[in-house]
């Protein structure tokens, strides 16, 4: 009987290399003539082989089960409410704007222009020191300092309220800012603020641009991996504005000025379904291959005055549209149903065999995703995207809108425009959201999450003007 059973387990874990040992040997035993397996054939086996026919599958399921990833889920999240003194008007940017005696009437007019294509309202903020003139002579570390403690530490309040979460719950913290590291750090800040216990594990992430949010996330996932079951991490993700305001007359450093708006987000993640919100399903990190040309592409430098500010080049949607086709390649067989990854596979096939003579199919995202979260970095990425994945105008309006209402607020914007949806109570149980980072690099990350439980109320970033959206956005908005 023992031979038999073991050479039978032996066959089928040969034939069946993909299925779990404890499945093998269930197979095996299925092979078995029922008269071999009769109750007195049982009885006469010894200690030895009701051990290996009984404990040890379980044991293999035992750990194939442990050995799997966890599942993290995201228990809720919350955005920075922006306060209407911060409020700037297109008048009052311009205005502002020439009062500032280095900036040429040129310099006035590009950035007129490009405020009436921008896809911004009226209602988007700025830091408190940026309403000083001259600008430049508030924008002190101290004032970058009292930011990152308005906007980070206000979210991270709304977060803890909503979700009954104490702080000494806390058990990994996560930060992203790219343009302001300073010392002591942002996640110094947080834990001196919230008393978090001194054995938490904390990281600063820096120089990934507007896409570190979905990176972040990524990070808190694998290291939730290895904490207790039912740790907890918070994610807050931000961008100063303060430090980082140009003034000189480089049109490429000019646009992050007209674009780049104060705002922030934090996100309670855990290994616990309990009052979870969402699941996530997907984290994939991409970098477009013409390293050299990305890292051109968004950056700090001087101009030949030696004023510092953001560079943003003409190349950046050529390279972002790279970019994206690597996530793309990434993401789809993850999440497309057979039918979509069958003709995405066959046309990246028939490409490497006619050296890319075939156009590329890009995948109907709609079968997969019911929401898209497309990061608001400016109307022309959204156009791109929009095209690029063929979606509705109803599947990027959270993006337009949170463009409109907040502005580029960088990592953040793609956490305003879940909350766009939900306020809008368009999200329902099982409803699937694909989250689109873009940020310097040109790196291309993104998100998949599972709705577990849509948000009960409206309240949030949208609560004061959720009712009054969507919004007509000319292409070009005359006063």
């Amino acid at each position: 009987m023992a031979p038999l059973l073991l050479s039978r387990i032996k066959a089928a874990y040969h034939h069946h290399r993909a299925v779990p040992a404890a499945a093998a040997a269930l197979v095996a035993a299925a092979l078995l003539a029922p008269e071999k397996m009769a109750i007195g054939r049982i009885q006469e086996m010894r200690p030895v082989h009701l051990f290996l026919a009984v404990f040890l599958p379980a044991a293999a399921a035992t750990v194939y089960l442990m050995m799997r990833p966890r599942a993290v889920y995201l228990v809720d999240y919350a955005c920075f409410r922006t306060a209407p003194n911060c409020r700037v008007p297109f008048a009052t940017f311009l205005e502002h704007a020439r009062q500032l005696p280095v900036l040429t009437d040129r310099s006035v007019r590009f950035m007129t222009r490009l405020l009436e294509r921008s896809g911004l309202g009226e209602e988007t903020c700025l830091p408190p020191s940026q309403h000083y003139i001259p600008t430049y002579e508030y924008c002190t570390l101290d004032a970058a300092r009292a930011e990152v403690e308005l906007v980070v530490f206000s979210a991270i309040d709304e977060l803890f309220a909503k979700t009954g979460v104490s702080p000494d719950d806390v058990d990994i913290l996560v930060v992203n800012c790219s343009l302001f590291c300073p010392t002591p750090s942002f996640v110094d800040m947080i834990v001196n603020r919230y008393k978090l216990r001194s054995g938490i594990r904390s990281m600063h992430l820096s120089g990934m641009g507007c896409s570190a949010s979905i990176v972040s996330v990524g990070l808190a996932r694998n290291l939730l991996q290895v904490a207790p079951h039912g740790a907890r991490a918070l994610v807050v993700s931000t961008e100063t504005i303060t430090p980082n305001y140009y003034v000189g007359n480089e049109r490429a450093m000019l646009l992050p000025n007209c674009l780049f708006r104060i705002g922030g987000a934090a996100a309670l993640l855990s290994t616990s379904p309990a009052k979870a919100r969402f699941r996530l399903k997907h984290v994939v990190r991409t970098l477009t291959g013409a390293q050299d040309s990305a890292y051109r592409c968004v950056f700090q430098e001087e101009d030949e005055h030696g004023n510092v500010g953001i560079n943003l080049s003409k190349d950046l949607m050529t390279i972002a549209g790279n970019a994206l086709k690597a996530n793309i390649t990434a993401i789809a067989p993850l999440v497309l149903p057979a039918s979509e990854q069958l003709k995405f596979a066959l046309s990246f096939i028939a490409r490497k065999v006619l050296s890319g003579r075939v156009k590329p199919y890009i995948p109907d995202f709609r079968a997969a995703f019911e929401h898209f979260c497309i990061h608001a970095g400016g109307r022309a990425v959204i156009d791109e995207l929009q095209r690029s994945l063929t979606l509705s105008d109803e599947q990027v309006e959270a993006s337009r809108m949170a463009l409109h209402r907040f502005g580029n607020t960088s990592s953040s914007s793609v956490w305003y425009e879940l909350a766009y949806i939900e306020a809008k109570r368009r999200m329902r149980r099982g409803d699937r959201v694909w989250m689109i980072g873009f940020g310097s690099g040109f790196k291309c990350n993104s998100a998949a999450w599972e709705c577990v439980e849509p948000a009960r109320d409206a309240d949030g970033p949208w609560a004061t003007s959720i009712h009054r959206y969507p919004v007509d956005i000319p292409d070009v908005l005359k006063h």
